[in-house]
Formats: structure tokens, C-alpha cells, sequence
């Protein structure tokens, strides 16, 4: 099962990841901000974005809302080995 090892908030809406196979790649928030829902919106401030953390193996913000690991990995683009 792949795990988020590593999230880095690089500004502009961007997240650094790095997988449990050694594989990185970014996350563009834009793209997942550009649907709606209650769990979203507090996204949409930057300050808040960049709170960003991981929480067994998942990229979580303080909300509450949690981003599956293997899904950031089907869907992130350009994964890359370390």
C-alpha cells in the first residue's frame, strides 16, 4: 500500500510529495479547488492551504479534510523516482 511520506507547502497552492516508493511529484490545489463543497472553501485562503500535514499516510488540512495517499499518486502528475 502506498503512504505520503513527506508534504512540503512550496507556495501558490503547490505541495511537494513524496511517496513511500521514493517516487515525488507535485500537487497543484488549483485543480482540486476548482470544485466546491463546504470542506473546500476554507482552502481557498492560501494561509489556510499551507497548513497542510500528513496523518497516517494521508494529506490532511485542520478541517478535517483528508486526501486518499493512492489517489495522489493515480492523479498527481509527472511522479518522478528520487
Amino acid at each position: 500500500m502506498i503512504k505520503l511520506i513527506e508534504a512540503h507547502y512550496r507556495g501558490e497552492f503547490q505541495v511537494a510529495l513524496r511517496f513511500s516508493d521514493g517516487k515525488e511529484g507535485i500537487l497543484d490545489g488549483r485543480i482540486l479547488l476548482q470544485r466546491s463543497g463546504p470542506l473546500l472553501e476554507p482552502l481557498r485562503d492560501e494561509a489556510y492551504f499551507g497548513r497542510v500535514f500528513i496523518d497516517a499516510g494521508a494529506l490532511c488540512w485542520p478541517n478535517g479534510l483528508e486526501l486518499s495517499p493512492a489517489r495522489l499518486y493515480e492523479t498527481c502528475p509527472a511522479l518522478t523516482a528520487a
